[in-house]
């Protein structure tokens, strides 16, 4: 079997190095090829500047850099590609160079070698009819930059092996990025409906209904984005916007063909002229006509069965960094007003309106599915599958879990069920959105039916009587840590984080954290991690007892699923002794209220960095999730939990909670007790 932690990346332009960069910041082995000694050298030097601009925003130590720089080897020799388990092509968009290397690749590397090409433009199938075996040729697309870029999406050809699409899609997980798997179909997803999009905005400009500022400014405030279609077109390059048209346009028709404006400006190499004020009295009839492609070429890729929908939102989101994707914005604005724009889309540029959107309209809102389950030899495993908001659990999400893990609970060809989250995290929390505007509209009540609702799924998954392993492989915090905390297992790997972070963002756990964590850790180590909101590796959750098992995160998968299918868990709430190493953070946090004892051991670092952060907790938070420590521990479980529910009001009615809230991810939060 090929070793796939061993990469090759032919091309070692600004795409084929970054996926370089990427996989070995990621720990493969990178062999990084280019047609001579001073292109690849090139490539290198560009990897060295980025990660020299990381150590100086201390994404990296120069420790770290010389380590990563330490996994590539660059060649202009393809018979240094030979031990690879996976070669991905990057280079030039030329039909017939690409099926050449595929040719070469194919008789220099073994049989069971993925060849990937990251083409954005040419059938994956077509390219595969070079190689000798054309089932293991795959479309891995990256997106710019890929050492940043965090969306792959992964392309099956018409002859590509079931083996190897989950070998790819593996691959992309353990590149820390979000696969999305998609049809074999000009644009894939994203491309798709984006290079449309701005074609669109280019032929506003053309037709005169608006000037570029207008255009600009009215595409910012209607996709709630950082960059407007022209800037981005000026950062990315305008030849590549017209390159990228020009290529759905030979394979869609003509309305993909790109407008005459836009090939002037791609042959002239832009940029566009970005200055001029903003005409707002046009701003509703751009963001129609913009909202209007993306929705019809949405319904378009449902039709041909491209991918699913919510895919082609994780795409927007994740790929172009829209705050929502197609489907999520036509929910927010009426299905029916959207299917109203994509017809008038429709109207003007020839294209019949999609089935998929014309049976929807009178429908209401798209279900979306954020829960993903599978069952493959007696384990069920369910993957919350909403990475571009790190699986946050909101109404929905929770609403799916439900379903889901009812169905792999009353499954009788099921013995064990595994728990995990898609791309960088397990779960890390609650959606603070959806806080933050019951608040405002002073809907508390709904607050206390969410938590309601997600306790009893978590009793549900306690009490389920097939083994339940939650594998918390990456970012698992709050609401996220408590869900975990309610299966029977945990297991972390060293890519896990685990945290309760609520006292310094003005709530308390309330979704059992307040009382299976103690019961599982201790009181004391239970109050120190609630208090101080500390993060916690994957090795020292494990060393609590907090996470029963530990696995390298390559490994971890198939030891959840072994240890569901096989049962005889540790008992998790079995009466643990002192870990060794924190004995100092048990005598600081033994019977005391929000604060430390006085005698607490402040050489120990664990106890003063909490000694830091208390300071920074909201007080009333603090106090009352230290009251649902001491008090739960004194009641059966359920009664704890309902103790969490007695108090949602009052600490969701606090205006530190509405400040801690607010103030996350924007500046230190100013608590006044109040």
């Amino acid at each position: 079997m090929a070793n796939d932690r061993i990469v090759g990346v032919v091309g070692a332009g600004n795409m084929g190095s970054g996926i370089a960069q990427k996989l070995a910041q990621e720990g493969f082995e990178i062999v990084m090829l280019d047609m001579s000694q001073e292109f690849v050298e090139r490539g290198f030097e560009r990897i060295k500047t980025l990660l020299g601009e990381a150590v100086e925003r201390r994404i990296f130590t120069p420790e770290q850099v010389d380590a990563i720089l330490s996994k590539i080897t660059i060649s202009s020799s393809m018979e240094d590609l030979a031990p690879c388990g996976v070669v991905i092509e990057a280079i030039f968009e030329d039909e017939q160079v690409k099926k050449d290397l595929f040719a070469k690749l194919s008789d220099i590397c073994p049989s069971d070698t993925i060849l990937a090409t990251n083409t954005s433009s040419f059938y994956v199938t077509k390219l595969a009819e070079a190689a000798t075996n054309p089932e293991r040729v795959v479309g891995l697309h990256f997106f710019f930059h890929p050492a940043k870029n965090r969306l792959v999406e992964v392309i099956p050809g018409e002859k590509t092996s079931a083996e190897v699409v989950q070998r790819s899609m593996e691959l992309s997980v353990s590149m820390s990025k979000t696969p999305l798997l998609c049809a074999d179909r000009p644009g894939f997803v994203v491309n798709r409906f984006f290079v449309p999009w701005l074609n669109e905005s280019v032929r506003l400009l053309e037709e005169g209904s608006a000037d570029l500022p207008t255009i600009e400014a009215a595409a910012k405030e209607a996709f709630s984005i950082g960059m407007g279609p022209f800037e981005l077109m000026n950062v990315t390059g305008v030849p590549i916007a017209w390159h990228a048209e020009t290529t759905l346009g030979n394979e869609l028709g003509s309305f993909y063909v790109p407008c005459e404006k836009l090939i002037e400006a791609g042959k002239a190499g832009g940029p566009w002229d970005l200055s001029g004020e903003p005409d707002q009295s046009k701003f509703g009839l751009v963001a129609s006509r913009l909202r209007g492609v993306i929705f019809q070429i949405a319904g378009e890729i449902i039709d041909e069965k491209i991918c699913r929908m919510e895919d082609v939102d994780r795409g927007a989101k994740i790929a172009l960094r829209w705050a929502t994707g197609p489907f999520e914005m036509m929910n927010d604005l009426g299905v029916d007003v959207a299917v109203s724009e994509a017809e008038g889309f429709c109207s003007h540029s020839g294209h019949t309106l999609s089935p998929t959107l014309a049976a929807q309209r009178t429908s209401g809102p798209w279900q979306m599915q954020w829960v993903d389950l599978s069952v493959e030899g007696g384990v069920a495993t369910i993957t919350i599958n909403r990475p571009e908001a790190m699986n946050a659990l909101n109404e929905s999400v929770v609403a799916n879990l439900e379903q889901v893990f009812a169905t792999a609970a009353n499954d009788l060809t099921v013995k064990g069920i595994v728990l995990e989250g898609a791309g960088k995290a397990f779960v890390a929390g609650a959606d603070i959105g959806f806080f933050i505007e019951r608040i405002n509209e002073g809907d508390l009540d709904r607050i206390v039916a969410f938590t309601r609702g997600g306790q009893e799924l978590l009793k549900t998954i306690e009490n389920c009587d097939k083994p339940v392993v939650a594998l918390a492989d990456g970012l698992t915090l709050g609401g996220g840590a408590e869900l975990a905390l309610a299966c029977h297992a945990i297991v972390a790997t060293e890519k896990s984080r685990f945290a309760f972070p609520e006292t310094s963002i003005g709530i308390y756990p309330g979704l059992g954290g307040t009382q299976r964590l103690p019961r599982i850790v201790g009181n004391a180590i239970g109050r120190y991690l609630i208090l101080s909101g500390a993060m916690l590796s994957g090795k020292d959750a494990a060393a609590i007892g907090m996470a029963g098992y530990f696995s390298p995160s390559a490994e971890a998968g198939a030891f959840a699923r072994d240890l569901a299918a096989k049962g005889g868990l540790k008992d998790k709430f079995a009466p643990k002794e002192t870990p060794e190493g924190w004995e100092a953070v048990v005598q600081a946090f033994t019977g005391t209220t929000t604060s430390m004892a006085a005698d607490a051991d402040m050489e120990d670092k664990r106890v003063a960095r909490a000694a830091k952060a208390l300071p920074r907790t909201a007080p009333l938070a603090a106090a009352l999730a230290a009251k649902l420590i001491d008090e739960g521990s004194k009641l059966p479980l359920n009664d704890g939990l309902q103790l969490e529910l007695d108090h949602l009001v009052e600490m969701f009615s606090t205006k530190d909670t509405l400040e801690g809230l607010t103030a996350l991810g924007v500046r230190r939060p100013e608590y006044k007790g109040e």
